[in-house]
């Protein structure tokens, strides 16, 4: 008598659509082997595709027909209802026939029988085999071009990212939408990647702190993605080049902000970034702003114990120079510098005009910028068009020409951002610059009541260079240009009474990377 293991595998898209239940097929191959004398050893089911054979149950199935010893314990067959229970994949099946021989086993579909002792049968188990990894390919194929067409059309398709959510509008259709609190955190995040102040994982942290839920490796895919600027990117197929379309969903930030962002990430894979992190202990904020002054190295920080169990901070030099300093009184003293940095009677109204004068002249000549990127988009043009040309006449062949294409592409883009940007309404300075001048009028009160994220903010912002410190004061290099300008600790600057309004105009664009509001932090 014949042994067989009957092998009943459906996944879940087929049983809800075509009905491949699996009591259905095991009614029929258990109808089957009673009918034809068959004895049954094992039920074995599958829920997985048959695109592969990296099934757990057919494994197991494997393990079992190579570890059976005895011939009455070992099937001779393994049945199925037909064929593309076994496999959809041609080349596996072939493949996993022959293993199965080896074996002494012999498959059979009870619906598509097959004796392939017989060389023509082995032409119809190709097409057996074949038709179903074609239906396959087809419905594989029909989605990819299905989910293309919708991308071109503006739609994003699959889960929404971070910031965005599922939801559908007043018809039914599928779109995305905000997600409070979320797509404010990442409108701030964007921001201030556009400052290029802090590296991109140090803002990622803030914005974790601030409600967004995000990895660091998502983090990076969410600030390439042209999605949160109202871009859905299409794919390169064959001949048809990867390109931007215009979105469905409502852009989170501005296509010049977030063209900003790339170019200050782009810049910073040239040119590794220096500086001090921004988390520091409460007790240490100084640290990583300090260099040793016997061996330049930089200074680091740490607390120790005494028997009493008190803690007791000190920046010291990991290197065996020995320098070793109390952080209490190089925070004081690092205070006490600080106080210098305070606007002279009667400077703040000066500064407030002088601000006004330089942004009213900065921001006159948008409509000269607008012209010049308009003139340089139509100049792209031109070059494309000529390029084309070249193509053309063959005097340059279809790689040049793409690289060309891909170039003036991605300028004109942003140059378009550009030209939309200047079109908006000027905002109004006034309250900014209010906001701005208090803080600065009291920076060392401002200083000495934030917390240490922010104070190692205001560090770096008025000294763009490592202090050094011996124990009794700190020399630093160069203070922030602007912020000698502003507080005139540089007494060279009292000298300069004939100083061209212009001049200053261009060391007030100096402040590196704080814009109207170095040190308000929001107060």
């Amino acid at each position: 008598m014949k042994i067989a293991d009957l092998y009943i595998r459906v996944s879940t898209d087929e049983q809800a659509e075509k009905g491949y239940s699996q009591r259905n097929q095991e009614e029929m191959l258990l109808k089957y082997c009673g009918i034809h004398n068959i004895q049954v050893r094992n039920l074995i089911f599958e829920d997985h595709s048959a695109k592969t054979f990296e099934r757990p149950e057919w494994k197991k199935l494997l393990i079992n027909l190579r570890t059976a010893k005895a011939k009455h314990s070992k099937a001779n067959l393994i049945l199925f209802t037909k064929w593309d229970r076994f496999s959809r994949n041609a080349g596996d099946a072939y493949q996993m026939i022959g293993v199965l021989r080896k074996l002494g086993v012999e498959p059979q579909a009870i619906e598509q029988p097959l004796d392939l002792a017989i060389p023509e049968n082995k032409m119809m188990l190709a097409f057996y085999l074949a038709a179903p990894e074609v239906e396959n390919d087809r419905r594989a194929l029909n989605t990819y071009f299905g989910m293309r067409r919708a991308r071109k059309e503006g739609r994003y398709m699959g889960v929404a990212p971070v910031g965005y959510k599922n939801t559908r509008d007043k018809v039914g259709n599928k779109i995305i939408a905000f997600d409070q609190p979320q797509a404010s955190v990442l409108i701030w995040a964007f921001e201030e990647l556009a400052k290029d102040r802090f590296a991109a994982d140090e803002i990622r942290k803030m914005a974790n702190q601030k409600g967004l839920r995000c990895s660091k490796s998502n983090f990076w895919t969410v600030i390439r993605n042209p999605v949160y600027c109202g871009k859905i990117k299409v794919e390169q197929y064959k001949d048809e080049e990867a390109h931007l379309v215009e979105g469905q969903h409502e852009a989170l930030i501005s296509e010049q902000l977030f063209y900003t962002v790339q170019q200050v990430l782009n810049d910073r894979k040239k040119k590794l970034r220096t500086g001090a992190k921004i988390t520091s202990d409460e007790m240490l904020p100084l640290r990583g702003f300090l260099k040793c002054p016997k061996c330049d190295r930089m200074l680091t920080g740490s607390a120790s114990r005494s028997r009493l169990k008190r803690y007791y901070y000190y920046y010291h030099c990991i290197s065996s120079c020995g320098i070793r300093y109390k952080a209490a009184e190089a925070n004081a003293l690092f205070e006490k510098e600080l106080g210098k940095f305070r606007l002279k009677d009667g400077m703040e109204e000066v500064y407030r005009k002088l601000v006004k004068e330089v942004y009213l002249d900065a921001t006159s000549n948008h409509r000269e910028s607008k012209k010049k990127a308009i003139g340089e988009i139509e100049r792209l043009n031109q070059k494309l068009t000529k390029t084309r040309n070249l193509l053309i006449a063959d005097v340059i062949d279809s790689d040049d020409f793409q690289a060309v294409k891909t170039d003036c592409q991605e300028k004109i883009r942003r140059l378009e951002a550009t030209v939309i940007a200047s079109n908006e309404q000027r905002p109004n300075i006034n309250a900014t610059l209010d906001k701005a001048l208090s803080s600065l009028s009291n920076l060392d009160m401002l200083y000495t009541n934030a917390p240490v994220k922010e104070k190692r903010i205001i560090i770096g912002s008025i000294w763009p260079e490592n202090l050094t410190y011996d124990g009794k004061c700190y020399r630093t290099h160069r203070v922030n240009t602007v912020a000698s300008y502003i507080y005139t600790v540089n007494q060279e600057v009292i000298k300069k009474k004939s100083r061209a309004k212009s001049s200053f105009a261009r060391q007030f664009g100096v402040v590196a990377g704080t814009g109207l509001e170095p040190v308000t932090f929001g107060l």
